[in-house]
């Protein structure tokens, strides 16, 4: 594989900025001689015929120790960096004026705590490329592991033609940061100018896989072998147009409504073993029966037997519950994708708020998201962040839609309840436990289903046509959504005489939980 980044580093430099001690040895230093910057521009041409160097490489990065640095800008606002460019700058012209071409010669000077003193890294080559005053940005790149937490890598200029990422910035243009490949893997990003796309290749060829997603807008490369996990390593690569940055809007505080104010929740004095205060009530064994004799001749007719399942959380607005002092909610999905308390380990978690903001959470970090949003924390796993319909946006901020439904059975023909105080569906209330809700101060604040869901929000019956839902709590804010959790209703008027029938495949929406019905 072609050098595509040199890199030397110039070893008991006396003075750093000094230039001429940098360009070249002064007098015949024929013993002992180490390499100067003019040596290896010599050595490494940008192109040459047989032998002969045809032209050279212009663009030139030097990289001080950072203390050097530090001292030159607190002592002469940056004077001797300054000067040590300009200078190189001219020194370069005069040598080389005959294989520069039209290129400017253009040099850079950076700091880095990790040299030592008399140290000074030099990088040139084909993608090694600094940009004109006033050049604009093109392209800004970034990268994820996870397709939640994306970080920045670098920006790629109109006339940048070569850059390349990989593990550290000794063999590559730019290191990526969380690099997930072996060392002397690189990608390469091609820019053939305003009108071309950037072309993406992976290097080694044989041992990655590159492909482009057009509707979450990157790139997937993956490698073929697996790593130590069992897993092939992947990166997610975007590159996106550049745009002049917009300020982000504020987060509105959704006010109070001013006919009915939100239900809330109030810590009450009393003991934390108190009935009011358990989110899952404990469940009492009923003693066994006594077994009945097996009648041979029974006739048996069979029992309808039906599903609710978990598909989706809806988030609700914390700032509609700002007297209770609940600041965020947080919840993780583990890499089993079942969902509960925020891990280290979470495969991806999301979090509110006080300002109604959504984040994403990942072992790489946290990172506000926009909404609606899409993402792919590992391979065959699709978790999407939709938009509430605007009859439901004053209370709710985002629904995410879980990568696998959480379910339990019902038998159809009796009556089932479903809230705070009902035992019977608890398993699916994955948020009412400690660690998902927080006050102002950090600290855990018990269960977040007080926020909005009632110890008894609806009952239920499950037939044939769907289910019947009869409204417990006068409060409750209850929703029909359709089977692509589309708003369909709100459900108002639900009694044991007239009740609300929502058929098999679509949803309710009650608190933080969208519930299914299946056959």
């Amino acid at each position: 594989m072609p050098v595509y980044v040199q890199h030397e580093t110039l070893n008991r430099v006396g003075d750093v900025f000094n230039a001429e001690a940098l360009w070249q040895a002064p007098g015949l230093a024929l013993l002992n001689r180490r390499p100067y910057l003019r040596d290896l521009l010599e050595r490494a041409p940008r192109e040459q015929r047989g032998r002969a160097a045809t032209r050279c490489f212009a663009h030139v990065t030097l990289v001080l120790p950072q203390d050097e640095v530090d001292d030159d800008r607190h002592l002469t606002r940056g004077a001797r960096v300054r000067d040590l460019a300009q200078t190189l700058q001219a020194l370069h012209q005069k040598d080389f004026g005959d294989l520069l071409g039209p290129e400017d010669v253009r040099y850079h000077v950076l700091g880095s705590s990790e040299l030592a003193p008399g140290q000074v890294e030099v990088k040139f080559g084909h993608a090694v490329y600094l940009p004109a005053p006033n050049e604009q940005v093109l392209y800004t790149v970034s990268v994820s592991r996870d397709s939640a937490i994306w970080q920045p890598v670098c920006p790629i200029y109109p006339n940048g033609r070569l850059t390349v990422l990989g593990f550290d910035a000794a063999r590559a243009t730019h290191a990526v940061p969380g690099w997930p490949f072996a060392q002397d893997a690189s990608i390469l990003l091609i820019n053939d100018g305003p009108d071309a796309p950037i072309e993406v290749q992976v290097r080694p060829k044989d041992a990655f896989d590159c492909s482009f997603d057009a509707a979450s807008g990157y790139y997937t490369i993956r490698a073929r072998a697996a790593d130590v996990s069992g897993m092939p390593p992947r990166l997610l690569l975007k590159v996106a147009p550049s745009q002049p940055k917009a300020a982000m809007p504020a987060v509105p505080v959704s006010a109070p409504p001013s006919v009915r104010a939100p239900a809330v929740w109030k810590a009450r004095a009393r003991a934390l073993d108190d009935a009011e205060l358990t989110a899952v009530p404990v469940l009492h064994r009923a003693a066994a029966a006594p077994t009945a004799p097996v009648n041979q001749d029974a006739t048996y007719a069979p029992v309808m037997r039906q599903r609710v399942s978990l598909a989706a959380l809806a988030l609700p607005r914390l700032s509609r519950y700002r007297d209770t002092g609940a600041a965020a909610i947080e919840f993780g999905i583990g890499r089993d994708l079942m969902v509960g308390p925020l891990q280290a380990d979470s495969l991806l978690g999301f979090a509110l708020d006080a300002l109604d903001a959504v984040y994403a959470v990942t072992p790489d970090g946290r990172q506000r998201v926009a909404v609606p949003n899409r993402f792919a924390p590992s391979d065959g796993v699709d978790v999407r962040l939709l938009a509430p319909a605007p009859e439901m946006a004053e209370r709710y901020s985002a629904i995410v839609c879980l990568p696998q439904a959480q379910g339990v059975p019902v038998v159809g023909g009796t009556r089932q309840v479903f809230g705070r105080a009902a035992p019977a569906l608890a398993k699916l209330r994955v948020l009412d436990c400690a660690g998902c809700l927080r006050g102002a101060d950090g600290a855990q604040a018990g269960g977040a289903d007080r926020l909005g869901l009632s110890r008894n929000a609806f009952a239920f019956e499950a037939g044939p046509e769907g289910y019947r839902i009869v409204r417990e709590s006068p409060t409750q804010a209850l929703y029909h959504l359709d089977e692509r959790l589309s708003f369909v209703a709100a459900i108002d008027s639900a009694t044991g005489e007239a009740p609300y029938v929502v058929p098999l495949g679509h949803h309710i929406v009650a608190g933080h939980y969208v519930l299914r019905v299946e056959a």
